[in-house]
C-alpha cells in the first residue's frame, strides 16, 4: 500500500522538531537520499529529517505514530537491496541518523565501545585503534557506512570467518520504538540470562521494528602481527581443500579466506589504476587469505608460509605471493575490495548475495555457471567472496555485445535459476545484504509459513500502525 501525500502543515511540524536547518525539503538537497549504490531503486520524499539527539528521534516517531506517517530510517545509504530507499508515493519521510555520530565511551579494560548509529565504520575502527583494540567488522564501504545501518542489516564482510557477523559483536542496543518510547538496552554484560533477548530482535530487522540509535560494540585485542598472501589455484574444489589446510594450521588466527575468479582479477587490473595481477602468470582462480597473530608479526608470517608450503606440497596451490610490506598488504586487499565496484565498468551486472554450506560452494558455482550461460550465452559469471563461511557474491556481467537495458531486463529470469540451485543445495538468498525491497517477494522461498507468520506477529506487536520502513522485508 502506497503512503498518502503529506500535508504541508504536518511537514512543518516534523521540521520543527529538528530545526529548519536539519529538515531538508529542496529537491537538490534530498536527491542523494533517494537512490542507492546500484541505482536499482529510486524513491521520492517531501522531507529528510536529520535529528541530532535521541530525544529528537523519539519526538519524530511519536508524531509519526500519531499521524500514521511512514518513516524510512537511513544510515550511510550503502545498502544494496533498497531497504533504505522510500517508495515512489512521496508520502514517506526519510530519517537520517548521520548526526548521531558520537562515540559515547570506550572501555579498553572490558573491550567495549558505545557508538551512536551515525558513527562511520572507519571512525569506529580508528577509535578502537587509538586504545590498541580492534572492531573487526570489515566492509569495502567502511568510509561511508554507519553503525546503525550495519546493525540493522546484520552486515557480514571479510572478518566473519574469525569474528562472526555484526550480531556477534554487539552486547547491547538503544532503540527508539514506533511509539517514540526509548529502550535503553546498552548493557555491557557478556552473560545475561534474564528472559527474551530483545537485542537480537532489532539487529537485522532493517528498521522495521525500531530505530537503533546506539550500541555497545564488542572489541577484540588488536593483532600484533598480520600477514596476507594471494595464491593461484585451478578450481573452487582445490580452494576448498586448501581452506581445510589453512583452517587446521591457523585455527582462530585465520581471519579471511576470499575466493576470486580470473575474470575478477582481469577486470580489476583493467579498470583500477595501479592494480596488477600479483602472480607471475594467470590462474583460473585465486585465494586471498589473511593471518592475524596475537603474538608477533613473525608468527603471522610463519603461519602463512606453513599454509602455503602444505598447499603446494598437496598439489592444491600452483603459485603464490606473500605481502612483504604494508603497501603490498593494502594492495592485495585493494584487489579484493574493488571486485564489486569495477563490475559497472563492464556494463550491466546481475548480482546475488547467497550462501550455501561451505562444502557445497564448488557445486554451486559449477551448476550456476552452467545454468546462466545456458540461459544467456555470452554472459560472464563473476563469482567471488567469502569461501570460509560459504557466502558467495554470485554476479554475472552482461554479454559484451548486448544492450545493458536489455540485459538487466532479464534479472528475474537469471535470478530464478540461481536461487533454485541455492535452494537445492540448502542455502539462502541473502547472506549479508538483507531483504529490503529487492528480495521481499523471495522471502517465502526460504522461510516456512510459520516463520513468515511469526515475523508478521512481531511486526504487528512492535509497530501496529505500520509506520516503520513499510514495504521492506515483509
Amino acid at each position: 500500500m502506497k503512503s498518502p501525500p503529506l500535508e504541508s502543515a504536518l511537514i512543518d511540524r516534523f521540521a520543527a522538531i529538528v530545526g529548519t536547518g536539519h529538515a531538508l525539503r529542496d529537491a537538490d538537497a534530498v536527491g542523494g537520499f533517494l537512490i542507492e549504490p546500484r541505482d536499482k531503486f529510486h524513491g521520492l520524499t517531501p522531507l529528510v529529517l536529520r535529528p541530532g539527539s535521541v530525544d529528537e528521534v523519539s519526538a519524530i516517531l511519536r508524531l509519526a505514530n500519531e499521524t500514521r506517517t511512514a518513516i524510512v530510517p537511513q544510515g550511510g545509504n550503502t545498502g544494496v537491496v533498497g531497504g533504505q530507499v522510500p517508495d515512489r508515493s512521496g508520502g514517506q519521510v526519510i530519517l537520517s541518523l548521520s548526526r548521531l555520530n558520537a562515540i559515547r565511551s570506550i572501555e579498553p579494560a572490558e573491550n567495549t565501545m558505545v557508538a551512536e548509529a551515525g558513527v562511520i565504520l572507519a571512525d569506529a575502527h580508528a577509535a578502537a585503534d587509538d586504545v590498541d583494540r580492534l572492531f573487526p567488522v570489515s566492509l569495502a564501504s567502511e568510509g561511508s557506512c554507519q553503525i546503525g545501518g550495519i546493525l540493522s542489516t546484520n552486515a557480514g564482510g571479510t572478518g566473519v570467518l574469525a569474528y562472526g557477523n555484526t550480531r556477534a559483536l554487539v552486547l547491547g542496543v538503544e532503540v527508539v520504538l514506533a511509539t517514540g518510547e526509548v529502550w535503553d538496552g546498552l548493557r555491557r554484560l557478556r552473560k545475561d540470562n534474564t528472559g527474551y533477548d530483545l537485542r537480537d530482535v532489532f539487529i537485522g530487522a532493517e528498521g522495521t521494528l525500531g530505530v537503533i540509535t546506539a550500541a555497545v560494540l564488542r572489541l577484540v585485542p588488536k593483532p600484533l602481527g598480520q600477514s596476507v598472501a594471494i595464491v593461484g589455484l585451478k578450481s573452487p574444489v582445490a580452494a576448498l581443500a586448501f581452506f581445510a589446510i589453512a583452517d587446521r594450521i591457523a585455527g582462530g588466527s585465520l581471519t579471511a579466506f576470499e575466493l576470486m575468479p580470473r575474470i575478477g582479477i582481469e577486470v580489476v587490473t583493467k579498470h583500477l589504476p595501479g592494480a596488477r595481477d600479483p602472480l607471475a602468470s594467470p590462474h583460473d582462480w585465486y585465494v586471498l587469505f589473511e593471518i592475524s597473530s596475537l603474538r608477533a608479526e613473525a608468527d603471522a608470517a610463519a603461519t602463512v608460509e606453513a599454509i602455503f608450503a602444505e598447499g603446494l606440497e598437496a598439489g592444491l596451490v600452483d603459485d603464490g605471493v606473500q605481502a612483504q610490506s604494508l603497501e603490498q598488504f593494502r594492495a592485495f586487499w585493494r584487489l579484493r575490495h574493488a571486485l564489486s565496484e569495477v563490475q559497472k565498468e563492464e556494463g550491466g551486472s546481475i548480482k546475488h548475495d547467497v550462501a550455501v554450506p561451505r562444502a557445497k560452494v564448488p557445486a554451486f558455482i559449477e551448476q550456476a555457471n552452467a545454468a546462466v550461460t545456458g540461459l544467456m550465452p555470452g554472459c560472464r559469471p563473476f563469482p567471488f567472496g567469502h569461501l570460509g563461511d560459504g557466502n558467495i557474491h554470485y554476479n554475472i556481467s552482461q554479454p559484451t555485445e548486448m544492450d545493458k537495458a536489455d540485459y538487466l531486463a532479464r534479472w528475474d529470469d537469471v535470478s530464478a535459476l540461481v536461487y533454485a540451485i541455492v535452494g537445492r543445495l540448502g542455502g539462502t538468498i541473502s547472506a549479508e545484504h538483507g531483504i529490503g525491497q529487492l528480495k521481499r517477494a523471495l522471502l517465502k522461498s526460504v522461510k516456512s509459513p510459520i516463520e513468515i507468520d511469526l515475523m508478521r506477529r512481531l511486526k504487528a506487536a512492535f509497530d501496529p500502525n505500520g509506520i516503520l520502513n513499510p514495504g521492506k522485508v515483509l
